[in-house]
Formats: C-alpha cells, structure tokens, sequence
C-alpha cells in the first residue's frame, strides 16, 4: 500500500514531504488547509488520529505521530538510508539533533511566534526570548561550522528535522549573516531537487 501523508500547509509536515522525496519512495498527500483567522488545524485532521496534528503518516491502516518519529519510520522502511551513520560518534550526534529539533530549539521559536501575534506588550516579551532564542543559533552554528551536515559528512535525516526550526528562525528569530555557516546550510538544504520536488508537491509553504 502507498504511503499517505496527511499534510498541513505551513507545517512540519513539509519535512516529511522531502523525505520521502530522498528515499524515492512512493506516496500520496492529502492536503489539509489552517483556518486563516485561527491558523489552526481544521477538525477534519481529528478523523485521522485524536490529536488532529499534522504530520501524520498513514502506513497499511497504521498512523504514525510526532516528526521525529515518523522520520525514524520510514529510516527503517528505507532499510537504513538517512539513518545513523556507523561511526560511534556521529551517531550520537545523529540522535542528538533528530531530538534536539522539536525538544529544545522550537520551543522558544513556537514562543516567539506567539508573542509577535500581540500588540504592543508582544514586542517586550520578544526582547526578552531573543536571547534564550541566540543561544541556540550559536550553538548550531559552532557545531555546522565543523562539518557540512549535522551528523556528519552524508546528509541524514537528522538534517531534515533540523530544517523546519532554522527555517522558522530565519523567518522571524534573529538567523542572517552573522552566522553564515548555518545560513550556507539552509540554503544547500533549499537547492536540493528533492527538496524543491517537495515544495512543489506541499504547496505554499512560509518558511522555504
């Protein structure tokens, strides 16, 4: 059975699209449209799984939550590719970043968004996340300007997780030229065909 990703434009799901485009293997979008006042999912999304989040991959009946692990799904439907390189090291490094994404750098990034969406009092509270906001992106830059990917020398999908919070930090958290290891990252990220192929299959998408 065809893989179906249930997509939610603007979302983390794109990171799903583009993976799968790397693996070359075959699947269906249904596409799912936020409430342009809300920006929330629509219900229909709830039919599918309880929570109503996108991404949800659907597999033979079975659904998969959570981007991490939907991307260490279809690693292992892939038979490895994208996966943990072998050295000890980089493998580490692999599950630090495939987890660091969602559980350490959107956090603050999700804040920010809030915040910014409030008039007046918002600007002062986004003063304040900045700085909680450029210890993250220092970090990240010391760590790709030791290296071309996150892992290692061969892109990973620790990679893909790590796409949608830079590109949400470029969109509105302080990310530019004063860190050009991680700028030159986003952009090799955002020239690659799959990449593109994905983007065009997803439809608009604010943060590519």
């Amino acid at each position: 059975m065809t893989l179906i990703v249930h997509h939610l434009n603007n979302s983390r799901s794109q990171r799903i699209l583009w993976m799968l485009e790397e693996l070359g293997l075959p699947y269906e979008i249904k596409h799912y449209q936020r409430d342009a006042k809300t920006m929330l999912a629509p219900p229909e999304l709830k039919r599918v799984h309880p929570l109503g989040k996108s991404p949800m991959l659907e597999d033979d009946g079975r659904i998969v939550i959570e981007t991490g692990a939907i991307c260490e799904y279809l690693v292992e439907k892939a038979d490895g590719k994208l996966g943990p390189p072998a050295h000890r090291d980089a493998a580490l490094r692999y599950r630090q970043w495939l987890h660091y994404a969602e559980g350490s750098m959107m956090p603050p990034l999700l804040v920010m968004l809030v915040v910014n969406r409030i008039p007046l009092l918002g600007k002062t509270a986004a003063k304040r996340i900045q700085p909680m906001i450029d210890v993250h992106l220092d970090y990240v830059e010391s760590e790709l300007a030791q290296r071309p990917w996150f892992a290692g020398d061969e892109m990973t999908a620790a990679d893909i997780m790590m796409s949608f919070p830079l590109e949400a930090a470029m969109s509105r958290a302080g990310l530019d030229a004063s860190r050009p290891a991680t700028v030159a990252w986003v952009e090799k990220v955002h020239a690659r065909p799959a990449y593109r192929t994905a983007l065009a299959k997803g439809g608009p998408y604010a943060y590519a």
